[in-house]
């Protein structure tokens, strides 16, 4: 039996590779300029590798209706790791996957194709460019995962952006992003007061290490108009092997303090990860 060899792709946004995973036959790790992006076993689907895919899913999997189908939009795709798991535990999901990154979108396409069926658009666009593009109402879960390189772009960042959000979720609909930062957290709190000029019910799925600002890492801020179930979003990110706390409610605004909303005009991409934050081999 042969063994998978890595592959190297230069893409539009750097140099791609896809690193097997000796211990799980039909696994890829692909990492774009060193920083992993996405890791996806084709025989396995709801195998989540990465810690911050994992809370993604929890909160998808606490949508309402548990293993019924969802309308999804994924802003930012990557290998597509989560519009595969969606797919296998809601089947019959209809899901859209926005991706920039056209070369980026040929690797995958040719070494971990999406299987036939799987309700799995793929589309290669800009995400908010596609996002103004989405009709009203029409999206249960909206995920964004965009980054250009390591960092979340700017035009992702705004209230104008956080509305085109909130318009094309349906009413009960909830959005999930997942951010970058490190204390002291001027991006992630910002992100905060911007959905919270736009969104009623707000919460924040992190390491407790990384809320306390002992390391940068990965934050996943969650949104909507309707209440959000944080106790049952706090027991599955509680008893993940990757534990997480949720804060919300009080301890959320504590947390984003004197904060302001970012509007077009004024924003940035979130900061730059330190060396070694993210990056491997």
């Amino acid at each position: 039996m042969n063994e998978p060899i890595p592959v190297l792709r230069a893409v539009d946004r750097g140099t791609a590779k896809l690193l097997p995973d000796v211990d799980r036959e039909r696994a890829w790790l692909l990492t774009v300029d060193g920083a992993p992006q996405s890791y996806v076993d084709l025989d396995e689907p709801t195998h989540l590798e990465f810690e911050y895919v994992r809370r993604l899913a929890h909160v998808v999997d606490c949508a309402d209706g548990e293993g019924e189908p969802l309308t999804v939009l994924h802003l930012g795709g990557g290998a597509c790791t989560l519009p595969r798991y969606v797919a296998a535990t809601r089947p019959g999901s209809a899901q859209q996957v926005v991706e920039a990154d056209a070369g980026l979108l040929a690797l995958v396409a040719e070494r971990l194709p999406i299987p036939d069926g799987s309700g799995i658009t793929v589309h290669g666009a800009d995400a908010r460019r596609r996002l103004e593009q989405t009709p009203d109402d029409s999206v249960d879960v909206l995920i964004a995962d965009v980054f250009g390189g390591s960092r979340v772009p700017a035009h992702i960042t705004s209230v104008e952006y956080a509305r085109e959000a909130a318009r094309v979720l349906r009413t009960d609909g909830v959005y999930a992003a997942n951010l970058a930062d490190g204390a002291p957290f001027d991006f992630l709190r910002s992100q905060l007061a911007t959905f919270a000029a736009v969104f009623e019910e707000l919460a924040l799925i992190a390491e407790p290490s990384v809320l306390r600002g002992r390391r940068f890492g990965n934050a996943v801020l969650v949104a909507s108009r309707t209440a959000i179930d944080t106790v049952a979003l706090a027991r599955r990110t509680a008893s993940d092997v990757f534990p997480a706390r949720v804060e919300h409610g009080r301890s959320l605004r504590r947390f984003t303090g004197d904060a302001v909303p970012v509007r077009d005009s004024g924003a940035v991409p979130s900061p730059r990860p330190p060396d070694g934050a993210f990056s491997i081999g």
